[in-house]
């Protein structure tokens, strides 16, 4: 069956327009997921990846243990993925090379392990496979990542910082992250780690950006409408500073911060969350 060509003048049809591509889903998941039961974390994140069909590259540069991509890859063979491929990025030049990035561009899902993300940082930052990474999510590609994996998928990631509930001044460490999204800060290790005082620091020093802080064996799947779901085993806390008080511009060396007027969401597995209107949404 042939296709006519329409006429130069013609507007093309709807039926002629391409489709439109939606951004892939990003999963940043609080560290510690389950690997052994029933693992509702990873097997969502290989359903979403295309489930049998799924080519998975798993990228554990934020890890200094060898066998870390190794243990993924076991575990998303074993949920009958069509591949699992571990991207191994020693250098800023592995991460400029094409033989790395090729992995890249054949993948469904991306998943990044944890470790230390300023090691993820200065190893990918500003390189080609963070383009590639970019580049696929917006094409549809899911990017997940665990702990350090989950902080760096935003475009401020918390590179370090301390435990505590109060916030204090130079509590936390902020550098640049991947940017896959633009407007929030994501913390891991959350209520296990105490970091509520560093997320409340943070977002007093940035109150334009939502802090998300994600507990372990948790993740926020983040739709491309900016909608959160929470699935896991414990909860996303979420820190809307868009009305906040504070005084950390008076605040010297180390000292505490007057917070005042955040506003705080607790999400428990099953609840959602619209980033954009920064209101839960019921039901």
């Amino acid at each position: 069956m042939s296709v006519r060509e329409a006429p130069a003048s013609m507007e093309p049809s709807m039926h002629d327009q391409a489709p439109v591509v939606r951004r892939g889903v990003l999963m940043p998941i609080g560290g510690a997921e389950d690997k052994f039961d029933d693992k509702i974390i990873l097997s969502t994140f290989v359903q979403l990846a295309g489930g049998k069909a799924a080519r998975i590259a798993i990228v554990p540069t934020a890890s200094s243990i060898e066998m870390a991509g190794h243990r993924y890859k076991a575990i998303f063979l074993g949920m009958g993925v069509e591949s699992a491929e571990v991207v191994y990025i020693g250098s800023r030049e592995d991460a400029n090379s094409e033989q790395v990035t090729d992995h890249i561009r054949d993948a469904t899902g991306i998943f990044m392990t944890g470790g230390n993300q300023m090691r993820l940082s200065a190893m990918i930052g500003g390189t080609r496979f963070e383009q590639v990474v970019r580049t696929a999510n917006e094409q549809g590609v899911i990017v997940a990542g665990t702990s350090a994996g989950a902080s760096i998928l935003s475009a401020h990631m918390v590179a370090l910082g301390a435990s505590g509930g109060t916030p204090k001044l130079r509590m936390a460490q902020m550098v640049a992250g991947f940017g896959l999204i633009s407007n929030v800060i994501i913390d891991q290790h959350f209520r296990q780690r105490d970091r509520i005082g560093r997320l409340l620091s943070l977002v007093a020093s940035n109150p334009g950006l939502l802090g998300i802080g994600i507990d372990e064996d948790t993740a926020a799947i983040i739709d491309d409408q900016d909608v959160i779901e929470v699935i896991g085993r414990h909860s996303v806390t979420i820190v809307d500073g868009s009305e906040i008080f504070s005084d950390i511009f008076q605040v010297k060396a180390y000292g505490e911060i007057t917070v005042s007027n955040a506003r705080l969401h607790l999400l428990t597995p099953g609840r959602r969350f619209d980033m954009k209107t920064r209101a839960l949404i019921a039901g």
